[in-house]
């Protein structure tokens, strides 16, 4: 069994969390998240053109932006390249490039004009796609699905504390509540910094980041109490160091197995798996972090702060 000060080491680490979590929230409230098309409402447009096509995205950002400049306010406009395979008449399975085109804040008439000048394009350089897709989301759709999200993670979390404070007691659950909030905000944060969209795939990553995490935080807090039990005459201070101890391989182990497919899907994955990995990357080390050196210094710091105070009552 290895031998480590976990707990001893959270004079470091717990200081290092709380700049990271001061720091995600900054970065939000000052750069603010990206949210995409799921959440504002819009257009999405796919646009596929043969495989030796070469258009880049920004020559065809700078076709559409005169498009768009005539209105209230300017509207977002987001372009990532795609590659695919399809079957074509005649030619069989074909590969084909594309790219999506993604704009927030458009007008009615705006989007129309978009749709004809990439459907039927006016310039040279832009050429004639072979299949065309559109996706359109309206406001009060968004306004639901936004409703819906942020409803699906405060039901997780309260859930998540009755369980487990009914499990073991009120302190392991709002320890492990705290450590979950921590992934999440220090994932947003990465998300707000890289510039990364916000969609319904990256809210489905971080409930599943919810979940993983919170395992791993059970795992360690079970054996915490074994410990308790087992040995009631030793510190608590070294009942979680040695709990933190006996699980640390099965934590390791957990998590390069799951990394793995998970870096696979980032490399491979394309732009519309992007920010779904990215969310699962970070909150899988992020929450492997959180079980080791956040979840239980708060455990630790509960009870014994309570001990004191039912002792200067005694």
């Amino acid at each position: 069994m290895t031998r480590f000060d976990f707990l001893g080491k959270a004079k470091f680490f717990v200081p290092l969390s709380v700049a990271l979590v001061l720091g995600s929230v900054l970065a939000m409230v000052t750069i603010g998240l990206r949210p995409g098309i799921d959440f504002t409402g819009g257009l999405q447009l796919t646009i596929f053109y043969p495989q030796d096509t070469v258009l880049s995205n920004d020559a065809l950002r700078a076709y559409v932006a005169p498009l768009l400049a005539d209105g209230p306010s300017t509207p977002s406009v987001y372009i990532h390249s795609v590659t695919a395979e399809r079957d074509l008449p005649g030619q069989g399975t074909t590969p084909l490039v594309g790219k999506i085109v993604t704009v927030q804040g458009a007008s009615e008439e705006q989007q129309e004009r978009l749709r004809s000048a990439l459907t039927q394009p006016q310039a040279e350089d832009i050429p004639k796609p072979i299949e065309f897709s559109v996706t359109d989301i309206g406001a009060q759709v968004s306004k639901e699905i936004v409703n819906r999200a942020w409803q699906a993670i405060l039901v997780a979390l309260g859930a998540m504390l009755v369980y487990i404070a009914w499990r073991f007691r009120l302190r392991y659950g709002v320890a492990a509540v705290v450590a979950l909030v921590h992934d999440v905000v220090i994932t947003l944060g990465v998300f707000t910094v890289a510039g990364l969209e916000l969609n319904l795939p990256v809210i489905a990553a971080l409930l599943t980041v919810v979940g993983y995490s919170l395992n791993d935080t059970i795992i360690v807090f079970d054996r915490v109490r074994e410990n308790l039990l087992a040995a009631k005459r030793t510190p608590l201070f070294d009942n979680i160091n040695r709990a933190i101890n006996q699980t640390l391989t099965r934590t390791i182990n957990t998590a390069s197995t799951t990394l793995i497919p998970i870096v696979i899907l980032f490399v491979f994955g394309g732009a519309p798996l992007r920010g779904f990995a990215v969310a699962m990357l970070m909150g899988v080390v992020v929450g492997t972090y959180s079980s080791l050196f956040v979840a239980n210094p708060l455990l630790y710091w509960w009870t014994t702060t309570a001990e004191r105070a039912r002792a200067r009552r005694r």
